[in-house]
């Protein structure tokens, strides 16, 4: 890795450093039993999925689902996910990556749509939050789009001083040097919507088809998508 430390990376949690699809999938389908949807392939999911989500139960309904139907649907995927979810780790080589990007002087981030509360002791438990300037999560409904918190994190982020790093970060945590990596078209839309870069890989919750819709980078693994941001952040 080079030496541009003002470079910042901020990571997606579902799908991109936490490597629970199966899970995804299970509650998924355990929601859509509530409502007599037969089962769905991963394949299917990412062809499909959207955000909002209510959007992608429409796709496959044929129409939106009611306020109540939303309701129970969402409260039994949240059930399901976290029983399911124990048994799901990190992407592979996730601890090296930031590990290495953290020693080439670096900062980053996660911004997550699951639940703060959840969220934060989860990366605490994998015992990764040191490699982190902030980590956030989702306030306030499921469901809708990542980028008013996007805004919120690089705004907050402005404001962070990181205790590993002698430069205040409120100077060069840049949107033009800053790059989303994430597993979603929304990743990138949030990205887009703050001026930053952004990465978005196969191994989550879109297929390749999906994500190069939205004309940004799409790699296979998330040593390519660190390289990437890396070329992406110093180009500004």
């Amino acid at each position: 890795m080079g030496t541009h430390t003002d470079a910042h990376i901020v990571w997606d949690w579902n799908g991109t450093l936490f490597h629970d699809v199966d899970a995804v999938i299970g509650a998924t389908n355990a929601a859509f039993a509530e409502l007599g949807l037969a089962p769905i392939t991963l394949e299917r999911y990412r062809e499909l999925y959207c955000v909002p989500v209510p959007r992608f139960y429409e796709r496959l309904m044929g129409r939106l689902p009611s306020r109540a139907e939303w309701e129970v649907m969402d409260a039994v995927f949240h059930r399901h996910y976290t029983e399911h979810r124990v048994r799901c780790g990190l992407a592979d080589g996730v601890e090296d990556l930031l590990t290495g990007w953290v020693a080439a002087g670096r900062s980053q981030s996660i911004l997550s749509m699951y639940g703060h509360e959840e969220l934060v002791p989860l990366v605490e438990d994998f015992g990764i939050s040191s490699h982190f300037v902030r980590v956030d999560g989702r306030t306030g409904p499921s469901g809708g789009s990542k980028a008013e918190h996007m805004v919120r994190h690089l705004d907050a982020l402005r404001g962070t001083v990181d205790p590993r790093r002698t430069v205040d970060p409120r100077r060069t945590v840049d949107p033009r040097r800053t790059v989303v990596i994430g597993d979603a078209a929304d990743d990138a839309l949030a990205a887009l919507h703050v001026g930053a870069h952004a990465v978005l890989w196969t191994g989550g919750s879109h297929g390749r088809a999906g994500l190069e819709a939205v004309g940004v980078p799409v790699v296979d693994s998330l040593s390519e998508a660190v390289a990437e941001a890396e070329r992406l952040a110093v180009s500004g």
